[in-house]
């Protein structure tokens, strides 16, 4: 522009807006929910986790605990690890 402005394209706005509303739960958690979060996302059980951390089963069912807590996935969700996965998912 003429004056100095910027133009932006309302497409190249609207994804960048939409990545971020996609990123935004995810920034709640821990750095350590999203390392037992992107394990889960390559499928692996608890025990795997927890044997690939260092850490005791127990713990990782907190951090899960912490995970579905703070993305809003309810106890009555009968696939919140799903749930969880998909939304790491859609976030990379």
């Amino acid at each position: 522009m003429a004056a100095g402005g910027t133009v932006l394209d309302p497409e190249v706005i609207r994804k960048l807006l939409d990545r971020h509303s996609r990123t935004e739960p995810l920034t709640r958690l821990t750095a350590r929910e999203r390392e037992v979060l992107a394990l889960m996302a390559e499928g692996r059980s608890n025990a795997a986790i927890a044997q690939r951390l260092f850490v005791s089963e127990k713990a990782v069912s907190k951090h899960a605990a912490g995970i579905f807590a703070k993305l809003d996935l309810v106890p009555s969700d009968d696939n919140r690890r799903v749930l969880a996965v998909l939304a790491y998912l859609e976030s990379l």
